[in-house]
């Protein structure tokens, strides 16, 4: 159940950049270096042909979009791409909301379990939410050594 006073929709082409910068702003929030935040700029950018091509939702608290999240359907599966919330708009249900509107649409288009490759400093929510810690991918940063928690949920 989405809680009170947060509205989830379809993002449009048009909320790419809007999405693009909540996108950053989260990923800043946990104190990464500037260089990294960089290095990241592909990954963090939202184009209008992403949210064309995959199931990208905002959602809102009042008028303004406060986090989104996106998926990549796979047969039998969905990966959750995106899930980033504006810090100012963190612990008050919203990142909570886009993950059980996420695992709606990925029961819906057929998936039986949803994937996440979490930033670390996420893994706790997801596990909250459900999910399982499965394994781990190396992601090193400027001779930092760094994994990525894998995470699934069944459906």
């Amino acid at each position: 159940m989405i809680q009170p006073g947060i509205k989830i929709t379809r993002a449009l082409p048009g909320d790419a950049a809007e999405l693009s910068a909540i996108a950053y702003s989260a990923k800043a929030y946990w104190g990464y270096p500037e260089s990294w935040l960089r290095q990241w700029d592909e990954t963090l950018t939202i184009t209008p042909g992403y949210v064309l091509g995959n199931p990208t939702f905002a959602a809102a608290s009042g008028a303004r979009i406060a986090g989104f999240c996106s998926l990549v359907l796979r047969p039998g599966e969905a990966f959750l791409d995106h899930l980033w919330v504006l810090p100012s708009a963190m612990g008050v249900g919203i990142g909570s909301a886009l993950f059980t509107f996420a695992e709606g649409v990925a029961r819906s288009g057929g998936a039986q379990t949803l994937r996440v490759e979490s930033d670390p400093h996420a893994e706790e929510f997801y596990i909250r939410m459900g999910a399982s810690r499965y394994g781990q991918v190396a992601a090193p940063m400027e001779g930092s050594e760094r994994f990525l928690p894998l995470l699934e949920k069944r459906l």
